[in-house]
């Protein structure tokens, strides 16, 4: 009996580190090049956490969350989405870039707090607003429970519960059991007071967009925004508008 406990923990431990490598390839894919793309860096205490573009007196401020590939400074193509008056700021995840460390739902639910926070100091007197893109909702709805609350969340490409996602792609997995890492966008929003705009993509082959719409469902207040296109094609001119109000 002792033998077969011990061979049971064995096989456990086995899929549980099986389980975390196979999220890690799953989740996160991030680059290392040094390409800025024409951004400002973006430092906190000497350490580089994301690239920028500011522009004086900012309507308002922006905290962008990207997606699950490359890495902040690749973002350069989303910025004739906002409006011209605003500033944007993209944060770095950790284990991305140049940013050291390992990316995981707690590290860049940290990281989004960390750089919110230091927006809300830097501009206490202007709206200071978050988006998120594909992976990107999670940290971004999970800004919904900072005090003071963002002004406006947009999400582009976003899921409802990310294990949902998981099992769409993976039907034959108990991904709900596998996935660690799995943010759930319906509960971080419940107490969430601001404008929320969610943007679905009609052929997201990554995101189906009927997520998007659940997430949308679950908040009457929301404006749901139907756009044409794949997973990636958001960011063509025109497609998608990111302002406040």
């Amino acid at each position: 009996m002792a033998r077969l406990c011990l061979l049971l923990l064995v096989c456990l431990v086995a899929l549980l580190l099986s389980a975390a490598a196979w999220q890690r390839r799953l989740l996160y894919f991030p680059t290392h090049h040094d390409r800025s793309n024409g951004l400002e860096n973006w430092r906190a205490q000497g350490e580089l956490i994301g690239f920028a573009r500011t522009v004086p007196a900012p309507k308002n401020v922006w905290l962008m969350l990207h997606g699950n590939g490359g890495q902040a400074s690749d973002r350069a193509y989303a910025l004739p989405s906002f409006a011209g008056d605003d500033s944007v700021y993209i944060l770095e995840y950790p284990g991305y870039g140049r940013r050291p460390g390992t990316p995981s739902k707690e590290t860049l639910n940290r990281a989004a707090q960390q750089g919110y926070l230091l927006l809300r100091q830097q501009f206490p007197a202007t709206p200071v607003c978050v988006v998120g893109e594909s992976l990107g909702s999670g940290p971004a709805c999970s800004l919904a429970a900072m005090v003071p609350q963002p002004d406006k969340i947009v999400l582009v490409a976003p899921f409802d519960k990310l294990h949902r996602v998981g099992q769409y792609h993976y039907p034959f997995l108990p991904v709900r059991l596998l996935l660690s890492d799995d943010w759930d966008n319906i509960e971080a929003l419940k107490g969430y007071r601001g404008r929320v705009e969610i943007f679905g993509i009609t052929r997201d082959e990554v995101i189906p967009m009927k997520f998007a719409k659940t997430l949308a469902e679950s908040r009457p207040a929301a404006t749901f925004r139907e756009i044409e296109g794949g997973h990636n094609d958001w960011a063509t001119p025109g497609r998608v508008s990111i302002k406040n109000p």
